[in-house]
C-alpha cells in the first residue's frame, strides 16, 4: 500500500500538513507551489500558495496567490520542504469559517 496520497485534494492537503511543495500545471504553466491553506469559497475548493517557480523560472517577488483546485492539473508532492511565508495571514477574513486545512507553525520546545 502506497503512503503517498492520490488525487488532487488529498495531495494538496498532505502538502499543506507536511509543508512540502507540489508540482502542478496552472493555466498551461508548469508551477512549483508552496500551499499554505485550503478553503472553500462559493462552494468551490481553493488553495492559497506561494509560487516557488513558474516554467522553471524563479518569481521576481514572493506572492501569495489563490488557486482554484479544479484548475490545478495533476498536483504531485515533491520532497522540497518550505517555510511558512510571512505573507500568509491565517486570521484573514476570507478564511473565517471556511478553512479546511492550513500550515501550522512548528511547536517550540
Amino acid at each position: 500500500m502506497s503512503e503517498e496520497p492520490t488525487g488532487p485534494v488529498p495531495t494538496l492537503f498532505a502538502a499543506i500538513v507536511r509543508q512540502l511543495c507540489v508540482n502542478a500545471t496552472y493555466n498551461r504553466d508548469k508551477v512549483v507551489l508552496a500551499p499554505h491553506v485550503a478553503y472553500t469559497k462559493h462552494g468551490e475548493l481553493y488553495v492559497d500558495a506561494i509560487i516557488v517557480a513558474r516554467n522553471g523560472m524563479l518569481p521576481r517577488e514572493e506572492k501569495l496567490g489563490s488557486y482554484k483546485v479544479t484548475g490545478l492539473g495533476e498536483p504531485r508532492l515533491t520532497g522540497r520542504a518550505f517555510e511558512i511565508s510571512r505573507l500568509y495571514e491565517p486570521e484573514a477574513e476570507r478564511y473565517a469559517g471556511s478553512t479546511l486545512v492550513a500550515v501550522e507553525p512548528a511547536a517550540v520546545a
